[in-house]
């Protein structure tokens, strides 16, 4: 009997497989023809009503009148022991500092080089922003200032949201 296990193992061909279909697994190309569901195509759609993980839904329309309920309504869900202005500084400067400046003065490079005009100061008299707005500016932009809501978390945004009433309320103290 070891003499029949030992002569059937040979290191010049290949063993036999069990089971091959965990070794060589069939690769489905997306959007490829397909018996296993009912439509025919392997790509599905998600289950309607479902929502990807980290994600959460943001109701208020993208119109002047979804801003301005944004502006009277909606709040920072981070409370003060939840706000890191060391998250929120570093996503400032990389979305919006060029922009609006390192101090929400209006004066980023953009501004200075004359690539962009009219940022206005987040301290100018008349311009009443709350945490609303702004967070309602971050997510679909207004103006000639795009969309971040791709581009950050909604935690990461309500952070940078935090900074902006800190710069604001540094430029009013002056």
């Amino acid at each position: 009997m070891l003499i029949s296990i030992v002569s059937c193992n040979k290191k010049t061909r290949r063993n036999y497989q069990y089971m091959p279909n965990m070794y060589e697994s069939v690769g489905y190309e997306a959007y490829q023809e397909s018996d296993a569901f009912a439509n025919g195509v392997e790509a599905q759609l998600p289950v309607e009503g479902t929502l990807p993980r980290g994600y959460s839904l943001y109701e208020i329309e993208d119109t002047n009148e979804g801003y301005e309920e944004a502006k009277a309504t909606l709040k920072n869900p981070l409370d003060s022991t939840q706000v890191d202005y060391e998250k929120g500084g570093p996503l400032y400067g990389i979305y919006c500092a060029i922009c609006h400046g390192n101090k929400g003065a209006g004066q980023g490079h953009l501004v200075k080089t004359e690539k962009i005009l009219g940022v206005p100061s987040y301290a100018d008299e008349g311009r009443a922003i709350t945490e609303g707005s702004i967070y309602h500016v971050i997510y679909y932009g207004k103006n000639s200032m795009g969309s971040y809501a791709n581009f950050m978390s909604e935690e990461e945004r309500w952070q940078v949201v935090a900074y902006v009433e800190k710069l604001k309320a540094d430029l009013e103290k002056k």
